[in-house]
């Protein structure tokens, strides 16, 4: 997910300055065009596949639109997004720009970026989905923003995610309430807590999270990185680093591979505080007897980082009706409720629930809560995303610091 070279001069100006790609018939205004050209399609949709909750969905998916559409959906499976946008941008060098071997791409924050700058995204297509409008998008600035970029129509939100902490109460009574508390934490309990190895996009995120909480020059990160200045607002960061690593599992001589990783680390009992973007990733792993009844979920006092995911359309997909039509589905009250089921996988919805129609809205009730998921009202405090070149500018830094095998 991490291509860096593109986004060092990225700024704000420049992708508004975009020229739009050449899109193919049918137009995504004449919706019955695209589901009439999308029947007998097959659209790859590029995802990453590291977690298998992940993947049982996308699976479920494809049935329903094989069932539904006459459209085979084939997932091609992912360790690191970026792998997708270097394939797509080879393709546009190579000179195909009708015959890409990509239709559909899980994506945001700064492959979103790259995309755009080098202009390898069709669109704008989303607000001609049907569904769209489900998102409320006017009173929802989220769903049309992808780390401060406006989405300009080229990216359709599917999912929600949001850095949540979790804990086994067997062993801790009272979890860290903020990423100072945290450095208190680990040096009473050495060995207990860690964070996925960079570039993961989890441990890239709790980069971002504790920089929030350590600088005062929070506005300078929802701006473009200016280098004069990196150092200087960055340096708390790397001297919590440096005091919270020698006390981390394997004392921050390695580090796990993704967050996935860190609840196996958990059910291993090598860990006692975890956390991952996924708000409902422990009480579907207790459900599921993963972890043990006895972990409990919270996020930090002062709020936790959140954002939505997307899906796109690479502007070389030969697909782009199937692509369209996935997308739509995506964002059905159908498929966005089983999404956030515990029973599949517990990603949250986009849809502004409270305003669909009863019978839709009857779709995401799902009895009473699981003891090791949030309160309803826990995520209230989202904080938002800097610019997507602090994520490239942070993961450069850590490898050159601690980059480790």
């Amino acid at each position: 997910m991490k291509p860096r070279a593109t986004l060092a001069t990225l700024t704000a100006a420049s992708l508004l300055s975009l020229a739009q790609p050449v899109t193919a018939a049918p137009p995504p205004e004449d919706w019955e065009a695209v589901l009439q050209a999308a029947q007998g399609q097959t659209v790859y949709w590029n995802a990453w596949a590291g977690d298998n909750r992940t993947n049982r969905y996308i699976d479920w998916v494809a049935e329903q639109m094989q069932a539904e559409f006459e459209v085979e959906v084939t997932h091609v499976k992912l360790d690191d997004t970026s792998s997708a946008v270097a394939r797509v941008l080879a393709e546009k060098q190579a000179g195909n720009d009708d015959d890409g071997s990509i239709d559909l791409v899980w994506i945001n924050g700064e492959n979103f970026a790259a995309m755009r700058e080098q202009n390898l995204l069709f669109g704008p297509f989303t607000e001609s989905l049907p569904n769209f409008a489900l998102t409320d998008p006017d009173n929802n600035p989220e769903v049309v923003t992808d780390f401060t970029l406006p989405t300009d129509g080229y990216e359709s939100p599917w999912g929600k995610a949001q850095i949540t902490f979790y804990y086994d109460s067997a062993q801790t009574d009272t979890p860290p309430q903020s990423i100072d508390a945290l450095l208190g934490w680990v040096k009473k309990n050495p060995g207990q807590f860690s964070y996925p190895r960079i570039p993961d996009f989890t441990g890239s995120t709790f980069l971002k999270q504790a920089l929030i909480e350590l600088t005062d020059q929070n506005d300078a990160l929802y701006q473009p990185v200016v280098d004069s200045e990196f150092e200087d607002i960055t340096t708390p960061l790397w001297r919590y680093l440096d005091a919270l690593h020698p006390h981390l599992w394997r004392s921050g001589r390695s580090f796990p591979d993704s967050g996935p990783h860190l609840r196996n680390l958990m059910s291993d009992g090598e860990l006692s505080l975890a956390f991952s973007f996924y708000p409902t990733d422990a009480a579907v792993a207790v459900r599921e007897h993963e972890l043990p009844d006895s972990v409990r979920s919270y996020v930090l006092e002062s709020g936790t980082l959140g954002n939505v995911h997307f899906v796109a359309i690479p502007y070389n997909s030969p697909h782009k009706a199937g692509a369209m039509t996935l997308a739509n589905f995506l964002l059905s009250p159908r498929a966005q409720a089983t999404k956030q089921s515990l029973d599949m996988w517990g990603d949250r919805s986009v849809l502004a629930i409270n305003q669909l129609k009863e019978s839709d809205q009857a779709l995401f009730e799902q009895g009473d809560s699981h003891p090791s998921a949030l309160p309803a009202d826990a995520l209230a405090n989202t904080l938002a995303e800097p610019h997507p070149s602090w994520m490239t500018a942070l993961q450069e830094a850590w490898l050159q610091r601690y980059g480790v095998n």
